[in-house]
């Protein structure tokens, strides 16, 4: 359950994420307001993976949002933030309440979910007549995801700093995800806090198990050191990985009740590239074969991956018993496993279930070796989807951009973690596979195929080849850029920036200039449909126009 510092703590990053908005507001805007709507930026962030402010920002069609930041009338209808996410063809409907007050008994309001209800009509009756202009691109844009031959999933996600979650179970709420084919999915305070995860102080855990349950490996024929894989009760699992430093040690326990109250130790996932995926079909499988076949569990799950700075191993008891102590350990795969087995614990502690069920465990001694323990990370995630982004944020050559963009003051964001500091020199590693491929020459490409750079085109962007003073040019002319705009008091987009990179850094023009042929081009090409410059800039004959006028 949350507390008031969490609170607290909640409300001051969702005030510094307001403070990332590039757009000063239209009017006055007290702190509370700019903590509620940084609220939406901050959680929007969290669940999409998305860490641009400027592409969150685009997510948000809250009534309130616009007309405090921007003047604009829109009429949201009971929807705050859509996220569209063409990778795994998931549409995410977020309805956010914002409290100001803390209330360690308050909980969601039921009305959160019928709040809803005018925006998904609109959609299922694929009318958009007389919606605002925001609500209707966003309302006909999912129409058109329906409407196409690709199965997409929809979640509502009802969002609140409030302490108890709404209860799913109610007759109001059935009715509405029976009539509405969406899955609800809660998120109170608790799971908020989860995303601001410290780097945690070093673990250590013991456990005891047969000699016939574990495998050994050396990476190193002439290596001491060894890895192992192992075979555990999840009863176990539970006790290592619980909040409790003391039960992670306590390997003769013989009461296991006093796990039913434990929870999960969330410093130990600080290293799993993903966070909790909700309710998925992967997860609900794993729930259903630990109540109805325990002893097939180790048959149905691909097991957790988990790393350790030192790993000590002794056989006792005559050889039969391995005792195994780790030192420095991570979950790093595995975490939507682990989570789900403290919700079937949480549920319904049935000790017999657990200790029948088993999982394979492997553990890697990594020696504080950083880059291996991403490596692993990197190579052993493969239960539910995870994205290309999050894979290759924790590769090689992405630490040694970190690394060296350090030596000149630019922190290289690979991967979000919420308890640093953001610094005003920083760039995203979205961002910067945008501008490589920008540079390269395919502007139009990077803002409607941002995946793909992380995928299909990954290689083509991030190889040996790459020059690392380039990227230095790349951030200097990027923010050179931004601060043009800014000083002749014009707005531009992401995809324009994008644009002028390409025209300066690959067609050799200074800035001024480059900026007047891209308007000149946005305001020259013409379509059979009154298409907006959004539009217009990702399409493959409005680039062969711009090089037409230079």
């Amino acid at each position: 359950m949350g507390t008031l510092n969490d609170f607290k703590l909640v409300n001051k990053i969702s005030r510094k994420y307001f403070g990332k908005l590039k757009k000063e507001p239209v009017g006055e805007i007290t702190d509370e307001e700019k903590s509620r709507l940084g609220f939406y930026l901050f959680i929007l962030s969290c669940i999409t993976d998305v860490t641009d402010v400027e592409d969150v920002e685009k997510m948000v069609i809250d009534t309130d949002f616009h007309r405090k930041l921007y003047g604009v009338t829109n009429n949201d209808l009971g929807i705050d933030a859509v996220y569209i996410d063409e990778e795994n063809y998931d549409i995410k409907l977020f309805n956010f309440k914002y409290r100001e007050r803390f209330n360690p008994d308050k909980s969601q309001a039921l009305n959160t979910v019928s709040d809803s209800t005018k925006f998904l009509n609109a959609v299922y009756a694929q009318n958009t007549e007389g919606l605002d202009e925001l609500t209707r691109i966003t309302v006909q844009s999912i129409i058109d995801k329906y409407n196409s031959n690709d199965i997409w999933n929809t979640q509502l996600y009802l969002v609140s700093n409030e302490n108890h979650k709404l209860n799913l179970n109610v007759n109001e709420v059935k009715s509405f995800i029976d009539s509405n084919d969406v899955e609800i999915v809660t998120i109170s305070l608790d799971e908020i806090i989860e995303f601001v995860s410290e780097k945690p102080e070093d673990r250590k855990a013991t456990f005891i198990v047969d000699s016939d349950s574990v495998m050994t490996f050396k990476d190193d024929p002439m290596s001491s050191s060894q890895s192992y894989l192992v075979k555990l009760p999840l009863i176990t699992l539970i006790r290592l990985t619980c909040k409790d430093d003391e039960l992670k040690e306590q390997y003769s326990i013989e009461d296991y009740s006093k796990l039913s109250e434990v929870e999960l130790d969330i410093g130990l996932l600080y290293d799993n590239v993903r966070g909790y995926l909700g309710s998925t079909k992967f997860n609900k499988n794993i729930l259903k074969s630990i109540d109805s076949d325990p002893n097939r569990f180790f048959m149905f799950n691909n097991g957790i991956t988990m790393t350790a700075n030192k790993i000590t191993a002794q056989k006792i008891n005559a050889n039969q018993k391995l005792k195994c102590s780790l030192d420095g350990f991570q979950i790093v795969n595995g975490g939507q496993t682990l989570r789900t087995i403290y919700k079937y614990k949480d549920a319904d502690f049935d000790e017999e279930k657990l200790s029948n069920a088993e999982i394979l465990v492997r553990i890697f001694q990594t020696e504080n070796d950083k880059a291996l323990t991403n490596n692993i990370a990197e190579y052993t995630n493969s239960q539910n989807a995870i994205s290309p982004v999050d894979l290759k944020s924790i590769s090689n050559i992405q630490i040694k951009i970190e690394e060296y963009l350090k030596q000149y003051g630019i922190m290289y964001i690979r991967k979000v973690d919420r308890s640093v500091e953001i610094s005003e020199e920083s760039i995203t590693m979205e961002v910067m596979a945008q501008l490589i491929y920008s540079k390269m020459g395919y502007p139009e490409v990077v803002t409607n195929q941002k995946g793909a750079l992380f995928n299909r085109f990954y290689d083509d962007i991030f190889n040996e080849q790459l020059d690392f003073d380039e990227l230095i040019t790349l951030y200097r002319s990027y923010r050179e850029i931004e601060q043009y705009y800014s000083l002749i008091h014009k707005e531009s987009t992401k995809q324009m920036r994008f644009y002028i990179v390409w025209l300066m850094l690959a067609k050799g023009m200074e800035l001024k200039l480059a900026v007047s042929k891209l308007n000149e081009a946005l305001e020259t090409y013409r379509t059979d449909e009154n298409i907006s410059n959004a539009r217009k800039i990702i399409q493959r004959p409005f680039k062969e126009h711009l090089e037409k006028l230079i």
